[in-house]
């Protein structure tokens, strides 16, 4: 009877975690690592970018986003969108070619793939002849053309990928056509560029590496016209009117030709070097667009001299007098112009350049042409991430407030929208306001909106203008000197360079009721901030905490602090910081806790802690937790390399002692088998008492930085005795120890006045000394205490008081339940032991039920060093589920890991890139988008069906639904435009 009882709890407890947990990784944000393509659809109005890795993505309007992932382990070359179609296609550097679709299935677009080719060659060929080097997707949406290496362009029938050999252009049919006296000076090389004639789709423009063009007529199959340039070929470009073919060239020039006059001879073209006589870089690419009333843009990237300006990565827009080079700081991958209207063919409107780090968007209908925010791939890594720190449910006051601090910081950008809107997002409104906080490398913490799919960026502090620093604060990036030639402009927010490495940010700490922040950093300073909405000039003192307690025998050989401003800094509206702590040794803080209801802050380096009162901004408690032996704790991070060097070392002597050893004993040798194999037989024995677990041993109080700081944590708990409960501060070390201290706390109307006390209550040491990692106290009903302040804000059950308070302590092996106040251990969960992983990051998460709205649970989520994320149960410490999350390798993202409140997470998939996950059935963000194929007046219209069946073409003869998708469009656009699509309608009827 007990058997079928458990039996029947155990499936009701497997139908709960259904309804509990489930784990997805859902949406990366942030800019793709290393971009290697970019494309851009007019009528989806969609961006896609693919990457070394193999990764192709498509953006469109603010939470329209798609992914894909080649099998191949090969980067992207190319990627080129079907004119009018939802296919794209995509070139890697193996040669293979792929062909990608937006399916709509149950409402929603998917990115699939639906097909792969590779061009063969006739045997025996070599395999340039099939290599490809250039391709165009044809205006008709049915044809590829793909130049080779070998100098041959074939014609490929799509979306099936059908040679068409009798329509292919081979090197000789083309060598022919080609005067004498200039195919005897040089050979053509391989297919640079194709280009269609904007007016006649029968005609394309080959360009050979060598400098010859070709105009080529594929209904006739013939060359029209040869345009001889002498100089290697990078680009080519064919203007509106069709007129004129522009090509651009590997010494920085770049050239006019006119279409339809045959006796064009080298001396006829109009060629211009834009930056000067001296050597210059290629122009690699090169567009020219016009305006209705005024001279056309001309856009093109590199040409500037090599000796002087050899470094930089430009792009110049000409239009009229006005000539700017824009200078990024990182390549530049590719660019194309977004133009206005509704057909995509006015004025341009926007420049979108995709460099090695960031996209860059420039709004080129306003004077000054402004970038424009990117509502998404925001380069997060700007400066290198060195933490992260997540809040869960923001109150409205406190969000407002952030959004207009971080609008002042943002009068330098466009006013216009984001010029890129294709697609709807159909995801629900967040349920709460998130915030992401990433600290970096020059002493920033940026705030990011992380409620939706779209990372979006709201304001940045600095903590660099409290420090004396090598930055100059007059140097001006942004703008070129009156005068100056080329006529630089500085573009883009990339800048991974710090002024000094001291003010990386290594632990942050934010209070969401009271607006209070806490960011601590690499030289041992905390600062305490607070939220002001007007810009104030203030001193920042700094209290000096001596962590060694006057210890004798140390000497920190690490970094030395940070200056410290003496004079009045003025700090703009936001975050302003009113009181510093500066740790002696400055050692890296790695520990830090902020309780906005007492006014406390408590900091750890690998020396100690300590406890600071930031109302009366006072040292309250100091406690050494250094180890006499542990000398590398007195290395900084920049001696480290020493400490490598003498742990070889000492290694090499251990190994030279075993083998003196061996040969002094070598007589002993029976013996000493003998006592080998008994002792081996004991061990035996008992692993098959206990088959699970493995034997841990006890690591030794030697180890060192057993006295880092790892994790602090604030209660009102009982210490002393079962009846009162008190304020206490507890932490735990690198060597497993547990320190528990009371807090006397004032009377509130004797706050300001009266001194807060803090004594030593507990100390716990576990057995194995592992590292603790983190410590929870659970009330009388077994839950998580609730933060500071969310009880007042009626945001949480005040705690139970009444029963007993239990201790949950997890170290990197295990997670341990004492009992309080006598601090008994009541029960453990074994982790290491079981399955040899260790703890790398813990978080306490509430889990809501995706089948009742009351019902929840509090866990326990973990992180292991095998990249596994574990959900543990709480009070009774079961584990629950468990899911592979981050390769085993991938120490940096294991390490960079946070979780959120509602049983999310984040990690680093790239220094750029944060994946995020849900272990959560309720909360889950994750794009859900459709992009529908716009209607084309006056031509045939693709139909995509909702069941994902093939696609195929009717004519325009308006039904119901498409009278339905012109009243919208008709609602949200203007009466002009208007107008002009009723007009481009009713004649697409007629």
């Amino acid at each position: 009877m007990k058997r079928f009882r458990r039996h029947g709890q155990e499936s009701q407890r497997d139908r709960l975690k259904q309804e509990l947990f489930q784990f997805n990784k859902t949406v990366e944000h942030g800019f793709p690592h290393q971009p290697s393509a970019l494309s851009y659809s007019p009528s989806l109005q969609l961006l896609a970018i693919g990457t070394r890795s193999g990764a192709i993505k498509l953006y469109g309007a603010p939470g329209v986003e798609f992914m894909g992932l080649h099998d191949e382990n090969a980067a992207v070359t190319q990627v080129h969108f079907l004119p009018h179609q939802v296919e794209l296609v995509t070139l890697l550097d193996d040669n293979s070619l792929h062909m990608w679709t937006l399916k709509a299935h149950k409402g929603l677009s998917e990115l699939l793939e639906i097909g792969r080719f590779t061009l063969t060659g006739p045997p025996g060929a070599l395999p340039s002849v099939t290599r490809v080097t250039a391709v165009l997707a044809h205006s008709s949406g049915e044809l590829l053309l793909l130049g080779t290496e070998g100098g041959h362009v074939f014609i490929v029938e799509v979306p099936g990928f059908r040679e068409l050999e009798e329509r292919n252009i081979s090197l000789d049919q083309v060598a022919s056509s080609v005067p004498d006296d200039y195919i005897g000076r040089r050979n053509l090389e391989h297919v640079e560029a194709l280009q269609e004639n904007p007016l006649n789709p029968n005609q394309v423009v080959i360009g050979y590496g060598r400098g010859l063009m070709v105009i080529w007529d594929m209904e006739k199959q013939c060359a029209i016209q040869h345009i001889p340039a002498t100089q290697q070929l990078e680009s080519v470009w064919w203007t509106e009117d069709a007129g004129y073919i522009l090509s651009s060239h590997s010494d920085g020039s770049y050239c006019r030709w006119m279409v339809g006059v045959e006796d064009l001879n080298e001396e006829e073209e109009k060629s211009d070097i834009p930056y000067g006589h001296f050597p210059c870089k290629a122009i690699s690419k090169i567009v020219q667009l016009p305006t209705e009333d005024g001279p056309p843009f001309l856009l093109f990237s590199g040409g500037m001299p090599r000796a002087s300006y050899g470094d930089r990565h430009c792009i110049t827009v000409i239009h009229g007098k006005t000539h700017v080079a824009l200078d990024f700081t990182s390549r530049i991958i590719d660019f194309f112009v977004i133009r206005s209207g509704l057909q995509h063919t006015g004025d341009p409107s926007a420049l979108v350049v995709l460099v090695e780090e960031e996209l860059v968007v420039i709004d080129l209908q306003t004077d000054g042409w402004p970038v424009i925010q990117t509502p998404y791939l925001v380069p997060l890594h700007s400066s290198a991430i060195t933490c992260s720190h997540h809040v869960s449910a923001i109150p409205i006051k406190l969000w407002e407030r952030v959004i207009a601090a971080g609008d002042l910081q943002k009068t330098h950008y466009s006013k216009k929208p984001w010029p890129i809107t294709g697609g709807r997002s159909l995801a629900p409104d967040p349920p709460q306001r998130d915030l992401l906080l990433t600290g970096h490398e020059d002493g920033t913490v940026r705030f990011w909106d992380a409620s939706g799919v779209c990372l979006y960026p709201m304001y940045k502090l600095s903590t660099a203008g409290v420090f004396h620093t090598d930055a100059d604060p007059n140097d001006n990036m942004n703008q070129g000197s009156e005068g100056e030639w080329p006529p630089f402009r500085k573009v883009g927010c990339f800048d991974p360079y710090s002024d000094d490495p001291r003010l990386g940010v290594q632990k942050i700490h934010l209070c969401k009721y009271s607006g209070y922040l806490t960011v601590a950093g690499t030289a041992g300073q905390i600062l305490v901030l607070e939220l002001n909405d007007e810009a104030a000039d203030q001193i920042v003192e700094a209290k000096v905490v001596d962590l060694l307690q006057g210890q004798e025998g140390f000497r920190w050989k690490g970094h030395t602090r940070l200056d410290v401003r003496e004079e009045p800094v003025q700090f703009p509206p936001g975050f302003q910081p009113f009181a510093l702590v500066q740790c002696q040794p400055p050692a890296v803080v790695t520990a830090l806790t902020l309780h906005s209801e007492w006014k406390l802050v408590a900091f750890g380096t690998s020396h100690g802690f300590g406890l600071y009162d930031y109302q009366q901004k006072s040292n309250i408690l100091v406690k050494c937790t250094l180890n006499p032996s542990d000398q590398l704790a007195m290395e900084g991070p920049l001696s480290r390399v020493k400490s490598i060097k003498k742990s070889l070392r000492q290694s090499f002597r251990r190994i030279r002692r075993s083998r003196v050893s061996l040969r002094k004993h070598h007589v002993n040798n029976a013996a000493k088998l003998q006592e080998a194999n008994a002792r081996l037989e004991a061990e035996l024995a008992e692993m098959e008492l206990a088959p699970v677990q493995r034997k841990i041993e006890a690591r030794s109080s030697d180890d060192s930085f057993t006295g880092l700081v790892r994790t602090l944590y604030f209660a009102d708990t009982f210490l002393t005795d079962s009846s009162h409960n008190t304020p206490s501060l507890w932490a735990g070390t690198n060597g497993g120890c547990v320190f528990a201290y009371m807090l006397r706390l004032p009377p509130v109307e004797h706050r300001a006045d009266e001194q807060v006390t803090a004594q030593p209550a507990k100390e716990i040491q576990l057995m194995h000394r592992a590292p603790v990692v983190g410590i929870v106290v659970l009330d009388g009903h077994g839950a998580p205490l609730p933060e500071p302040l969310e009880v007042a804000h009626d945001l949480a059950r005040s705690p139970d008081m009444q029963g007993s308070h239990h201790l949950l302590v997890i170290s990197e092996e295990q997670f341990k339940v004492f009992t309080l106040p006598k601090v008994s251990a009541k029960m453990k969960l074994k982790l290491t032991a079981v399955d040899g992983s260790r703890v790398r990051r813990v978080g306490v998460s509430w889990f809501g039920s995706s089948k009742s709205e009351e019902y929840g649970e509090s866990g326990l989520v973990v992180l292991t060093n095998q990249g596994d994320v574990h959900v543990v149960s709480l009070p009774s410490v079961k584990m629950q589920v468990q899911y592979p999350c981050i390769r085993r390798e991938d120490v940096s993202g294991i390490a960079s890991c946070v979780f959120t409140k509602h049983g999310q997470g984040f990690y680093l998939i790239s220094p750029s890139e944060f994946e995020r996950f849900s272990l959560s059935t309720r909360f889950v963000v994750e794009p859900r988008c459709l992009v529908e194929l716009p209607l084309q007046p006056g031509s045939a219209k693709r139909r995509i069906h909702s069941d994902g069946g093939s696609s195929t073409l009717r004519s325009t003869r308006l039904d119901s639904e498409d009278a339905e998708v012109l009243q919208e469009i008709q609602k949200s656009l203007e009466g002009d435009q208007t107008s002009f699509l009723e007009n481009n309608v009713k004649n697409a009827v007629a």
